[in-house]
């Protein structure tokens, strides 16, 4: 469905060149230049973040369990002025998952050229505090649809 609806937005827009970003790129953006596992800094809130509260990250304090999705710009942004990159939705990712990375160093790696699961960064409502750090990853076929998964686009 969303490879569906980018085509049909490239077709509309064809300027925009809109995809959906590398699971590389998403991580990029997501840390916006912070080396911390959040690019709010070692640990959040969820003043912050929307996750399910009451399962924190790393001994931090119980908070507030939404249980559903906010509008974008209900919590602040990170650095770079992007809203919500931790928690809120999964996000899907260019990229098929493979479970680890190449060993060597390597600048905006792409991921495989194919396989059985999509990756998905960026954690949920649904999910821990620990599911929202900037390197957290997840996977799911891609025709999974569950109301804690939804997109970014990647433009140009």
């Amino acid at each position: 469905d969303v490879q569906q609806f980018i085509e049909k937005l490239n077709t509309l827009f064809p300027d925009f060149h809109a995809n959906l970003p590398t699971e590389a790129q998403w991580e990029y953006a997501c840390r916006a230049g912070t080396q911390t596992p959040f690019s709010f800094g070692e640990n959040i809130t969820t003043e912050q973040v929307n996750y399910a509260g009451n399962y924190p990250y790393a001994g931090g304090e119980e908070g507030l369990h939404r249980k559903k999705t906010v509008p974008v710009k209900s919590l602040p942004p990170n650095p770079w002025g992007l809203y919500e990159m931790h928690g809120n939705v999964w996000e899907w990712c260019a990229d098929w998952y493979a479970k680890e990375y190449p060993k060597q160093a390597i600048t905006n790696p792409p991921g495989p050229d194919e396989g059985i699961h999509r990756v998905l960064r960026g954690g949920s409502w649904y999910y821990y505090g620990r599911d929202t750090r900037s390197a957290s990853r997840n996977w799911y076929e891609p025709d999974f649809r569950h109301d804690y998964i939804g997109f970014r686009l990647a433009l140009g």
